[in-house]
């Protein structure tokens, strides 16, 4: 585990100017791998190339320095990742005759791409983003996992194609600071963050998961390709009994918890309580010969808290439980390190206690296993409950009437504060419905919606087909089932947010995180599931609780969990306030010319008033503004 920068210019460079470089991108992620680092150089009278890397070692302490080379030096890797596979792929190789120096994964991969090329990337089972060049193609390959877990940008900049695993590192070595991008920009105030493609920078991108770039140095270019080609929507059903499947959920879910608990520094799992870090916890523990560790946190403000729910857990594996309470003054030392840290505007307030739980258990150990990817996988958003009403709702509801409604109770169902009880719940599934079959894309929408976000801003910013590129990707231009939902957030929430804000603010505390649920086998047999086998009714991830339900207290599966959020709503209102004010100075908004100045200041201001609620767009608004002007520096 670690993280990877690298740039080819297209003209030669010295070896000290491409020394230097590749130092002050890895500098600036120590973070990610505080245990040491490698540099590769090659300066030719024709190109200049550097990769480097920044690593936490995890497997193979000893021998698994990188970069690592093939025997005769004409192939070199740098790696961030880990690849849950390889001793099984090792095996495999050895039998071909193949010899490896190391035990490391990352040798895995090598001598897998000296047998088969590219086509060995869609064997890998992981995490992961690395860099390859070789020298017999004078070829470069940089390649990003199946979902997404580890980071990688990219830019050309003039005759330069420069990536890395953080925005920080890249931009420090783009010819100038790039300015807004404006598909960026609105995806964020859609959404709340930005997913792949895309970056809020002008030219600056995220490759997209299950991809790779494929540089030809002798041509200077570069293409994108997939490593593997995915089932887009439309998927095939199978015919499969209830109990068939069950077993087959809970092996491949218990093999999944097992491939990922192989390592060689302490180990332990983030335990919040809810169905998917229970049943990963659960799953370790049976695979350990000694209680695991476990880590929860939780909030004095009790409608956030629900450490009551892990502890029943811990009790039930006899974890060793470790359990953090935080209140407001925890988090004012950290905010900025935090929200700064990902490099780009990002609202998902989650972000906080992840970043919080994090800290506290890399005290203890330095990789843990997480229940992200359970939602996606087996079906589990409140939001697939909104996908199912609108369809109904659009049949009985003619849309004139519909408009009456929203129209009426729109002012009756206004709330004052951040407890996003049933009025809130009322109104996001009002404000989604749609008859043109862009709904889902509008539940998608934390922040604006289609219809609210152009009263805040400027018109030169909106952009009418903001999602055209994820219809492309998924095959699904107007989703209606929860396949459909569900490989929509694949590529937007999970990618984007998610798994953003886990890789960000666990490495920000130099902390491994495991994700049991993001499988390719598992994904791929949960898709093939009839729908009703994920929800059935108003039942969420019913294929899963029933697969585990003998392990657990009777109805503990079937608790309501309010998520893993923090109450940001309040802080903007007290030790926020003074910050927060001073980004809507009208002086500075006008300068900044991107938002409505007097919409954005009144939707603040009755927010900081308790006149009403406006939690997640305000909270949006300000994560953009610290990001801002902590970049451009002008306030």
């Amino acid at each position: 585990m670690c993280g990877i920068n690298g740039y080819i210019s297209f003209k030669s460079e010295p070896e000290e100017k491409l020394k230097a470089n590749m130092t002050q991108m890895n500098d600036l992620i120590i973070h990610r791998g505080p245990d040491e680092d490698g540099v590769f150089i090659n300066s030719t009278p024709e190109f200049g190339l550097g990769m480097a890397m920044r690593r936490l070692s995890i497997i193979d302490l000893s021998s698994g320095k990188q970069p690592i080379y093939s025997e005769d030096n004409s192939i070199v890797i740098v790696f961030n990742g880990e690849i849950y596979n390889y001793l099984e792929l090792k095996s495999k190789l050895e039998l071909k005759g193949v010899k490896f120096k190391t035990t490391s994964d990352t040798e895995v991969i090598l001598k897998l791409y000296e047998q088969y090329g590219t086509s060995s990337f869609k064997e890998l089972d992981g995490m992961f983003g690395f860099s390859i060049y070789d020298k017999n193609k004078e070829k470069i390959f940089i390649a990003r996992d199946f979902f997404g877990e580890k980071p990688l940008y990219y830019s050309q900049d003039g005759d330069k194609l420069i990536w890395a695993s953080e925005l920080k590192s890249l931009v420090n070595q783009l010819s100038q600071k790039p300015s807004i991008n404006s598909t960026g920009l609105n995806l964020y105030f859609r959404l709340t963050y930005i997913p792949a493609p895309y970056s809020i920078y002008e030219n600056v991108h995220k490759l997209s998961t299950n991809s790779y770039i494929e540089v030809d140095i002798n041509k200077k270019s570069f293409e994108i390709r997939p490593i593997e080609d995915e089932i887009k929507g439309g998927i095939e059903k199978v015919d499969v009994s209830l109990n068939e499947a069950k077993e087959k959920v809970k092996d491949l879910v218990s093999e999944s918890v097992k491939s990922r608990s192989i390592s060689d520094v302490p180990l332990g799992t983030f335990l919040s309580g809810g169905v998917d870090s229970s049943i990963v916890s659960l799953c370790l523990a049976q695979n350990s010969s000694q209680p695991i560790d476990t880590f929860s946190i939780g909030f004095e403000k009790k409608s956030y808290d629900e450490t009551d729910k892990s502890r029943v857990v811990a009790k039930l594996i006899n974890s060793k439980h470790h359990e953090f309470v935080i209140n407001e003054k925890d988090l004012e030392e950290d905010i900025d390190k935090i929200l700064l840290n990902f490099d780009e505007p990002f609202s998902d307030s989650s972000s906080l206690p992840t970043y919080l739980v994090s800290n506290r258990t890399k005290k203890h150990v330095t990789v843990a296993l997480t229940g992200d990817g359970g939602d996606e996988v087996f079906g589990g958003y409140n939001k697939y409950y909104m996908g199912k009403l609108n369809s109904r709702y659009t049949k009985v509801i003619p849309k004139g009437l519909h408009n009456l409604i929203n129209n009426v109770t729109s002012p009756l169902l206004k709330t004052s504060n951040d407890n996003r009880g049933k009025r809130f719940k009322i109104k996001r599934l009002l404000n989604s419905v749609d008859y043109n079959g862009e709904f889902y894309w509008d539940i998608l929408s934390l922040g604006y919606t289609k219809n609210t976000l152009s009263k805040y801003l400027q018109g030169k910013y909106i952009n009418d087909n903001l999602f055209s590129v994820y219809k492309d990707i998924t095959g699904i231009s107007n989703p209606k089932t929860l396949t459909d939902f569900r490989l929509i957030d694949k590529v937007t929430s999970l990618e984007g947010d998610m798994l953003v804000k886990v890789d960000r603010t666990s490495m920000l505390n130099s902390l491994e995180c495991r994700a049991p649920f993001l499988n390719k086998k598992l994904w791929n047999y949960t898709n093939t599931l009839p729908e009703n086998y994920l929800m059935r009714g108003w039942d969420k991830k019913f294929i899963l609780k029933e697969a585990f339900r003998d392990q657990f207290p009777k109805d503990f599966l079937d608790k309501s969990k309010s998520g893993f959020g923090a109450p940001v709503g309040d802080w903007l209102k007290l030790s926020l306030r003074q910050e927060l004010e001073k980004y809507i100075e009208k002086s500075a908004l006008v300068k900044q010319d991107i938002f409505n100045v007097d919409s954005i200041i009144k939707l603040v201001q009755n927010h900081i008033s308790g006149k009403e609620d406006n939690t997640f767009k305000v909270w949006t608004f300000y994560c953009f503004q610290k990001w801002y002007f902590n970049t451009y520096n002008n306030i």
